[in-house]
């Protein structure tokens, strides 16, 4: 697969004849690559509280954020099968997002400002999320009233499947949807980085 043979190339390259090249090599050949049009999803790994990311984008917006728990290397196989094999690593690329995400962490940010690409949701799904998207800093909204927000109030179960696939977590906050009553539902990520996030948000007591 070509999304393989791109992540050998970068550990030859990175590892090189007398060990590691500098980070500013590759991302220069990224860059090339880039201008010739052979990268059409551009990823780089960051570091957060709740444990590492890898973040996507295309020339769109940002299209994935991954958690560990998902396995990276799934991940690039799925960008590479929906999306493009020509998937490389581009830090510079994806630095925006980083940033911002490093913002939110640090409390500093309260709102995104990234296009993002959602090409991976489809349908309901799609005008779920949209309506997840809305959800402010510090709020919660219901499965039923993201279903209600989507324009199918009975489609609660297609609502937690929306949330459960959302291609771009933490920017599109369906850590903020709970179960009616208050119940935390399910994340992705798993509920203790749910809790983790809605507790930094105040949004959880």
């Amino acid at each position: 697969m070509i999304t393989q043979m791109n992540t050998d190339i970068e550990a030859s390259l990175r590892a090189g004849p007398d060990g590691p090249l500098d980070e500013r090599l590759v991302e220069r050949l990224a860059e090339q690559a880039g201008r010739r049009g052979l990268v059409d999803v551009a990823v780089a790994p960051t570091d957060t509280p709740i444990g590492p990311l890898l973040l996507a984008a295309t020339d769109e917006g940002l299209v994935r954020v991954a958690f560990d728990l998902e396995g990276f290397d799934a991940v690039l196989e799925e960008l590479a099968a929906r999306i493009s094999p020509r998937v490389l690593e581009a830090p510079r690329r994806l630095d925006p997002a980083r940033r911002q995400i490093d913002e939110y962490f640090a409390g500093r940010r309260t709102r995104f400002e990234l296009p993002v690409d959602m090409r991976l949701a489809h349908g309901f799904r799609r005008k779920a999320l949209g309506f997840v998207a809305a959800i402010p800093y510090g709020h919660t909204a219901s499965y039923k009233q993201v279903a209600a927000g989507a324009g199918s109030p009975s489609a609660v179960r297609a609502a937690g499947s929306a949330c459960a696939t959302n291609p771009i977590p933490i920017v599109v906050p369906c850590h903020r949807v709970l179960r009616t009553g208050g119940g935390l539902g399910g994340y992705g990520g798993g509920l203790p980085r749910k809790e983790q996030l809605l507790r930094m948000e105040g949004a959880l007591l």
